[in-house]
């Protein structure tokens, strides 16, 4: 069965074909945060949390997308990383991440020049001979920060800033649902596991911390943590 059609089944609420897919696609998330070792966190914990993203790649991918789901699933997992490590200065881009991302730049310019027009994925790695999923990951890790208050029009004394033009991409009552929702399942659970999806997601403490506090190992706390996400992911669905 390929990719596709367990990502529809998955989508249809098969579990098996979900599982089936995060399977496939461990060596894609480890690919990715490989460039985010060396920033004061155990690979175990980026591996937890890049497989966050890439579920919610597969819940979201658009079957009828002519692109692989590997070069949508990397920036899917890409930002969820990202959002972990938000603090500044918390994410340095490496020099080849670098050099690839002006090579990448550099082709687009001429392919636009030549076809009149932005050039498509597939277009420039034939161009430069990169991987579709290397480029997406050079243009997500090169892209500029825009601050939300930058001024995107001045008119007349009244400023437009960019943080007014951004959609709201979840309703309000959507929001409070999930949290309750959330909250509930929280409640439901035995006060040692609450405890510890607490100390994880909530006070952002590492596996390790964790397991000195508890006085058990950090493999311990990793099995333990997987079996209450598992748990929670299960009621939530």
């Amino acid at each position: 069965m390929d990719t596709l059609e367990l990502i529809r089944q998955s989508q249809s609420g098969n579990k098996e074909a979900r599982d089936r897919v995060v399977t496939e696609n461990t060596g894609l998330v480890w690919s990715i945060i490989r460039r985010f070792a060396n920033r004061g966190y155990e690979m175990e914990d980026l591996f937890q949390i890049g497989c966050i993203g890439l579920i919610k790649a597969i819940d979201k991918f658009d079957t009828s997308f002519e692109v692989k789901f590997s070069t949508y699933a990397v920036p899917m997992i890409t930002g969820e990383i990202k959002r972990f490590l938000r603090d500044d200065g918390m994410i340095k881009v490496s020099r080849s991440l670098k050099e690839i991302a002006y090579k990448i730049r550099i082709a687009k310019d001429e392919l636009n020049a030549q076809l009149g027009r932005e050039p498509t994925i597939n277009e420039v790695s034939e161009r430069t001979g990169f991987q579709t999923e290397d480029i997406v990951m050079a243009m997500e890790a090169g892209a500029e920060v825009e601050s939300l208050y930058k001024t995107i029009y001045q008119g007349d004394g009244n400023a437009i800033y960019l943080i007014d033009k951004l959609e709201e991409t979840k309703d309000e009552n959507e929001m409070i649902i999930d949290h309750l929702a959330l909250q509930e399942i929280l409640n439901s659970l035995e006060e040692k596991d609450r405890n510890i999806i607490k100390l994880r997601y909530f006070m952002n403490r590492t596996q390790m911390d964790i397991a000195k506090e508890l006085g058990i190992s950090q493999v311990q706390v990793s099995r333990i943590e997987k079996k209450i996400l598992k748990t929670m992911r299960e009621k939530l669905a």
